[in-house]
């Protein structure tokens, strides 16, 4: 067992943080005020839309998008069974159902032609989770004709031909939990460019002071203290983004010799390494095994996806989905990375899966 493990994420967080973070306590003003409003116009302006409204989590934002597009109880929602479990829960939890559906092999997004497939006279929405900083093909999804919710958390600063993830669907949510690719503790945010999906989306945000009695309002607020990190962040966001795509290089140069499947980069999309996700090839090893061998020597590599959603719902016929959960290795990538730990991760991974 190596003495220092690198871990496969960890925030990246310094002094400016921490002074932000020091000067709300000392205003007073910790709850949803001045810093929250600020983080909403600057998100925005990241994402070329309207506005934002900042609320808790990710998956907050998530059923916020639903609820604000109007999806009811019995309207049908399209998502990807290759993605964490915040998309199904957030449309189960406004009485929606759930429509699953396979991914492209190659980029791990949801498959157009199987989402098309998917569509019924009830579909209200097509969740669209950007996966591991790559967008998905969101030229042919918008043919679907369906409101497109684009899940931003793992892919902001990234383009699909030359237009900003977040601003090609009707609404754009992200996350902001401890190792996303903006860091506020917790958090997320929707953010359209339809005034009325922003009205509606604050107006179920609080229920306090509002002219009138809304059922489904909830406090789902962000706090000027998660806020001021997030500015802090926003304010170095191209420095991360930077640091990512010259790690990237690194292991893209690394593990051209080795037998691992390297990330796909399509014509026209552009990548921003919240991940870097490669296939290992089958060699008689499984990958528990693999990701066991890994951290014994240092290198804590983990499963992009945890567990695929037809899996815990016992649904077959999702070849891809399934090759990726067996196959698919993620390999620590993260600002606070040193070069150091990024050439010892280049050796491990070399030696075990040459």
């Amino acid at each position: 067992m190596a003495s220092h493990v690198i871990p496969h994420s960890r925030p990246t967080i310094g002094d400016k943080e921490i002074s932000a973070l020091t000067d709300v306590l000392r205003s007073g003003q910790v709850a949803q005020g001045p810093r929250v409003e600020a983080f909403e116009r600057g998100m925005a302006a990241l994402l070329e839309v309207q506005g934002g409204v900042a609320v808790g989590s990710g998956t907050v934002a998530l059923e916020l998008a639903l609820l604000a597009l109007g999806v009811c109880p019995g309207d049908e929602v399209i998502l990807p069974s290759y993605v964490c479990t915040a998309p199904w829960l957030a449309t189960v939890r406004v009485g929606a159902r759930p429509r699953i559906v396979d991914i492209e092999p190659d980029t791990y997004a949801i498959d157009p032609a199987g989402a098309e497939k998917a569509l019924s006279p009830r579909t209200r929405a097509v969740i669209v989770p950007h996966l591991f900083g790559l967008p998905a093909d969101l030229s042919r999804l918008q043919g679907l004709g369906v409101p497109l919710i684009e899940d931003c958390a793992q892919t902001l600063g990234a383009t699909e031909q030359g237009r900003q993830v977040g601003s090609v669907g009707h609404v754009a949510i992200c996350s902001f939990y401890a190792t996303k690719l903006l860091c506020t503790g917790e958090g997320g945010m929707l953010l359209s460019n339809d005034s009325e999906i922003l009205e509606k989306g604050r107006a179920l945000r609080e229920y306090d002071e509002q002219p009138t009695l809304e059922a489904a309002a909830y406090n789902r607020k962000m706090t000027d203290l998660q806020a001021a990190m997030g500015l802090q962040q926003l304010a170095q966001f191209q420095f991360f983004l930077d640091r990512r795509a010259r790690m990237a290089v690194r292991y893209q140069a690394a593990f051209a010799t080795t037998g691992l499947v390297l990330p796909c980069i399509p014509e026209g999309r552009t990548h921003v390494f919240y991940r870097y996700v490669v296939r290992v090839v089958p060699s008689g090893r499984s990958l528990d095994d693999v990701l066991a061998r890994l951290e014994r020597r240092g290198v804590q590599c983990r499963r992009p996806v945890f567990r695929p959603l037809h899996r815990y719902l016992d649904l077959d016929g999702f070849p891809e989905s399934e090759q990726a959960s067996a196959s698919a290795l993620s390999v620590p990538l993260y600002p606070s990375m040193t070069d150091e730990e990024v050439t010892r991760t280049i050796h491990t991974v070399c030696e075990e899966l040459q």
